[in-house]
């Protein structure tokens, strides 16, 4: 993954994702270089639009992940349902004792 990150960063920062740039970025985090997957990454990243790919995957995950406030308002409902059950509950055991 650090390849296809540092690859990231070079197309967003406008320069070219070459070998050397890639190498660069790799060692400026810290890492170890491996020149297979550098020069195997480069080869890819030139036959592909980038930008392109970035935005379709955005609109996929748009499209796939419903809003967040969506996920959290059932939630918040059987919370409020089973504290009514709940009181209910203990509302018939206060008969019984009453």
């Amino acid at each position: 993954m650090k390849y296809i990150y540092a690859a990231l960063l070079l197309h967003s920062a406008g320069k070219d994702v070459s070998p050397a740039n890639l190498t660069k970025v790799i060692k400026a985090a810290g890492e170890k270089p491996d020149s297979a997957q550098i020069k195997s990454l480069s080869a890819a990243v030139s036959e592909v639009d980038v930008e392109e790919v970035l935005k379709s995957s955005t609109a996929l995950r748009t499209a796939a992940a419903p809003p967040v406030a969506e996920e959290a308002k059932p939630a918040e409902e059987e919370e409020k349902e089973e504290e009514a059950v709940e009181e209910e509950a203990f509302e018939g055991l206060g008969s019984l004792f009453g």
